[in-house]
């Protein structure tokens, strides 16, 4: 816990990039965690104010067609884009790194196994796997979960995959297969701390491409369903009355772009933190 704190601290004081970046991400998951119970209105309320009327003192972010209140609504937009994404990212992490591990450690068939799947993967657009998947499993939670996870998969598969290779060949893991260590041994104690930095980084990025994809999904209605809101279908639903409210989709786009731009800031002071040369201190 000190050593987070120390590097949280050094970012705040060594990149002023890096520590706006971590001060808007801490603040957007505030608000996604705590909203619900913050005076901020109901996201649900009909009739809170005019309809399409713009912003006040009362509602900061204007209502919508129904009178509703937009600010809770883009509240309740970030918990649902930044939670699918995070969900779908965490479980692609689990499965990447450990076929990313097995095909950098076994080699051979393994090896080319995975990443000709990851290959396949990749090859497919992630609006197309969205449409394939939301006419098997139907439009909703589930189904923008596991395009995310299917479409960060094989960045996570390649990033794993090399570092493996280049710590497979390293003097303390040949010790221990001299040794007769078990494989699995050796990935979980020797090969995983090793390649846990570059997940890390990966997984700081793998959740600003999740974000994007789930708020395309939402957006042409293969995602979040209403009455529930995400980022995504909040714009879709301003893009109905941009030339007369578009209030509604400056908001929930602005806050959109905030996301991404604050995650992405964040995993480069990752990045800085754990590959220091390569930093952009020292550019």
């Amino acid at each position: 816990m000190r050593a987070v704190t120390s590097w949280l601290s050094r970012i705040w004081r060594a990149d002023a990039l890096s520590a706006f970046g971590l001060a808007a991400l801490l603040l957007l998951i505030f608000l996604g965690i705590f909203g619900p119970w913050l005076p901020l209105g109901d996201p649900t309320q009909i009739a809170a104010g005019p309809r399409l009327g713009p912003p006040t003192l009362q509602h900061p972010f204007g209502t919508d067609e129904l009178g509703r209140s937009f600010l809770p609504r883009v509240v309740q937009g970030i918990r649902a884009t930044f939670l699918l994404s995070a969900v779908a990212v965490l479980i692609s992490a689990v499965i990447g790194t450990l076929l990313g591990m097995a095909a950098g450690y076994f080699g051979r068939a393994v090896d080319i196994v995975v990443a000709r799947g990851a290959d396949i993967l990749f090859a497919f657009p992630a609006i197309l796997v969205g449409l394939l998947v939301a006419a098997v499993l139907g439009p909703g939670q589930v189904s923008a979960i596991a395009v995310i996870a299917i479409a960060t998969l094989p960045l996570l598969i390649r990033v794993v995959r090399s570092v493996t290779l280049s710590v497979a060949g390293r003097g303390f893991v040949t010790a221990a297969e001299v040794a007769g260590v078990s494989a699995l041994r050796i990935l979980l104690l020797h090969i995983l701390p090793n390649v846990m930095g570059a997940v890390m980084v990966q997984l700081t990025y793998a959740l600003s491409i999740g974000m994007i994809i789930e708020s395309a999904l939402s957006f042409l209605g293969l995602g979040v369903q209403p009455p529930e809101a995400s980022l995504g279908s909040l714009l879709r639903q301003g893009s109905a009355y941009l030339t007369i409210a578009p209030w509604m989709v400056l908001s929930s786009g602005a806050v959109l772009s905030l996301a991404i731009m604050s995650v992405n800031l964040v995993g480069d002071a990752v990045r800085d933190a754990l590959e220091p040369l390569k930093g952009r201190a020292l550019t």
